[in-house]
């Protein structure tokens, strides 16, 4: 443990966020599960491993999507060798200004396997998502005549979390814009991921089952990380690969929660009652012989980062307390809840002493009021900042030694190239010296501007990861 704090308050949330972050980095979360023997392949969940012989199988397919999809390819693919035959992997195009996201390694590696990579949009789809799910699909053609004439085949399917938007195939009869426009709709009004992904997937030719039912019968592994609270695997990049539990009622009620109904294209009205009424049919369910030779993984989560986070915070002298990785709703309510502790961290050392490191994670969201520029991390810092300016008289020196971070660990908040923002008391002088209102900036949904001004934007670039959204509160 360190004896003395030399260095700032920013530099040790970054060094504890970074920790975290890297504990879910796709090569390290497959050194953990992944070992190969010879032709032998075996999976640890913390179960009985599950042994699979390779030199069975004809081909050996990697399909991967979502964003971390690059690097879990090139993870995968080190460790199969020249048993790789083919494989496509779909991640999200590079922001303005952004490198491409395969290096020369990665690239000359795909090469070597027959692996193509292709590019999409998120989080809402464009064309090159729908191109990208069709040469998914196509993919899965050639993969089934392989099987249809003896030859087997093992397919790797790698999940991570947006893989809803990089991979859309719309259901018949629906355009890709209508499928778009609910997104939107529904991401407006601050719909959770879980009702977005149920929506999805009743939309979709590729999601809630479809994706297995494409590759069926070859034998499938698919490997999760895991974007959701919960965890729930219907539910991370709308569950391609295992059984959908919800139903075209269960969308029709999102729908209605949110009155979209009257604002939704007229194709997605007509599906709803279709759905309803049993002319389109329902998503694969539980009981359904395509999941036989289906077996899915789950290599990564926010609790995982989390516990790595809490780590590093102990070896770095902090009293160290996990809220839990589970915080959802209102970006700006759920940021109230850090600065009450704060103060009772400095008035009276509970729940724990100074120096202090709260920890927390999960996934929050916005509903859309005003027309600015932000994210849910950048509006959750921007709410904890707003209160440290109402705190106490008696209590503001206490501000010089707390520090509030909330970033996701993509690397990636909103329509932004930030990953999160600092709430501290730089942030709040800068302000204050520009004259900026705090509230003004909150009611515009206008965080990325704020920060941006101010000199609290988080900046990390993509990581190759996503397991939701970490939050720190340090006070020394």
């Amino acid at each position: 443990m360190r004896g003395s704090f030399e260095r700032s308050l920013r530099a040790d949330a970054e060094d504890i966020f970074r920790a975290a972050v890297d504990r879910v980095m796709p090569n390290r979360l497959f050194s953990y599960c992944l070992s190969l023997e010879g032709s032998i392949l075996s999976l640890y969940d913390g179960e009985k491993p599950q042994a699979y012989d390779l030199s069975k199988y004809d081909h050996v397919v990697i399909a991967a999507f979502g964003k971390a999809s690059i690097p879990m390819a090139a993870s995968l693919a080190s460790i199969l060798g020249e048993r790789v035959t083919e494989g496509l992997v779909v991640s999200k195009a590079p922001e303005s200004g952004q490198r491409s996201r395969l290096s020369e390694d990665i690239e000359n590696l795909f090469a070597s396997r027959s692996i193509r990579s292709v590019e999409a949009s998120h989080p809402v789809p464009d064309e090159r998502s729908v191109q990208a799910g069709r040469e998914m699909l196509n993919l899965a053609m050639r993969v089934r005549k392989w099987e249809e004439v003896g030859e087997r085949t093992l397919v790797f399917v790698l999940v991570s979390g947006g893989g809803s938007a990089l991979l859309t195939v719309p259901a018949s009869g629906i355009s890709l814009e209508d499928k778009a426009e609910a997104t939107r709709l529904l991401l407006a009004c601050g719909a959770t991921i879980h009702e977005i992904n149920t929506v999805r997937k009743h939309l979709s030719s590729i999601k809630g089952g479809l994706l297995a039912k494409a590759f069926s019968p070859s034998r499938i592994i698919a490997l999760i990380l895991s974007d959701v609270m919960g965890d729930d695997l219907d539910t991370i990049a709308s569950g391609p690969t295992v059984p959908d539990t919800s139903t075209w009622q269960d969308v029709k009620s999102i729908f209605d929660r949110y009155a979209l109904l009257d604002k939704l294209p007229k194709s997605i009205v007509q599906a709803v009652e279709d759905g309803l009424s049993g002319i389109r049919p329902e998503t694969p369910k539980p009981e359904d012989a395509i999941f036989d030779l289906c077996s899915t993984m789950l290599v990564g989560t926010n609790y995982h980062a989390i516990q790595e986070a809490e780590q590093k915070s102990k070896e770095l002298g902090y009293n160290t307390l996990v809220l839990g990785s589970r915080f959802s709703g209102e970006a700006r309510e759920i940021g109230k809840v850090f600065p009450g502790i704060a103060q009772d961290i400095i008035l009276h050392g509970v729940p724990v002493c100074a120096p202090a490191c709260i920890i927390a994670g999960g996934e929050t969201t916005v509903t859309l009021r005003g027309k600015g520029k932000g994210g849910r991390n950048q509006e959750m810092a921007l709410s904890v900042l707003n209160e440290f300016d109402h705190f106490p008289r008696s209590i503001r020196p206490g501000l010089e030694r707390t520090l509030f971070l909330s970033a996701g660990t993509d690397g990636n908040d909103g329509p932004t190239d930030a990953a999160g923002a600092f709430a501290d008391f730089e942030t709040l002088q800068n302000a204050h010296r520009l004259g900026l209102d705090l509230s003004e900036f909150l009611a515009n949904n206008d965080s990325y501007t704020f920060f941006n001004k101010v000199g609290g934007l988080f900046m990390t670039g993509p990581t190759g990861t996503n397991v939701c959204d970490i939050q720190l509160l340090i006070v020394r």
